[in-house]
């Protein structure tokens, strides 16, 4: 939960030591609590900003981490081995292995969504091309010039997500963008159940969870409460139940 302020000065100082930025979250005592997800309609403007030689490669990487959660260090761990299946074609579940997950407590694996594995089997298709079919290949590799595939930095990651973003007009935003956008998409089609969110990210305190889940949109929060069953007929109004 947000922290409590002690005092209207120190809000204030704390607010001119961390002003907002469109997208970013400001808790009351001023400090960015980080990113907030995407909409479903701002996850489209991105898919459609990416180009180049690499365009295939960049919505992999941008579609796994809204559909399965993982951190951009864990995905960038993938080879090309963790997600194909015994018969060559795309796996239906992907598994980072315990040394490559936050903490090193224990490996992760994740069903993968049908857009998920259209984007991969895309991407493999071109990776293949490049010389890149070994299962130890990384999968999100890359070349310059006529040198062999290396896989790409978290740097360079992040410096891709960015300028898709910008090109989709959403400055601020970054890599754990992703992550937080599966968080409230997975909290929003189980009815908000915060136990079952918590298992998917993998995390350890439930507090953890809350907390990328009170970067939920301003716009999403009001058709939350507006759309609240107010008079209708249940549990939440009942005229005979008294006060």
């Amino acid at each position: 939960m947000f922290a409590f302020v002690k005092s209207e000065h120190s809000a204030l100082t704390a607010r001119r030591a961390a002003p907002y930025k469109p997208g970013m979250i400001v808790a009351t005592n001023g400090t960015v609590r980080g990113c907030r997800p995407l909409t479903d309609a701002e996850v489209a403007r991105v898919l459609a900003t990416f180009s180049g030689p690499y365009a295939g490669r960049d919505r992999a990487l941008f579609t796994l981490g809204v559909l399965t959660g993982f951190r951009i260090s864990e995905l960038l761990s993938l080879t090309v081995g963790d997600v194909r299946d015994l018969d060559g074609g795309v796996a239906r579940r992907v598994t980072v292995a315990r040394r490559n997950m936050k903490g090193r407590r224990e490996s992760r694996t994740m069903p993968l969504h049908a857009r998920a594995r259209q984007a991969l089997a895309g991407w493999l298709g071109e990776l293949a091309r490049l010389g890149g079919s070994d299962p130890a290949t990384p999968l999100f590799a890359g070349r310059k010039g006529h040198h062999q595939l290396r896989p790409i930095t978290r740097v360079h990651a992040g410096r891709v997500l960015n300028a898709a973003f910008a090109a989709a007009g959403l400055p601020h935003r970054g890599s754990h963008t992703l992550r937080k956008t599966f968080a409230r998409n997975v909290h929003r089609a189980d009815n908000r159940d915060l136990l079952t969110t918590q298992r998917l990210l993998g995390h350890k305190s439930v507090n953890s969870t809350v907390q990328y889940l009170e970067s939920m949109p301003s716009e999403e929060l009001e058709d939350l409460v507006t759309g609240l069953p107010i008079g209708a007929p249940g549990p939440l109004f009942d005229p005979e139940a008294g006060p």
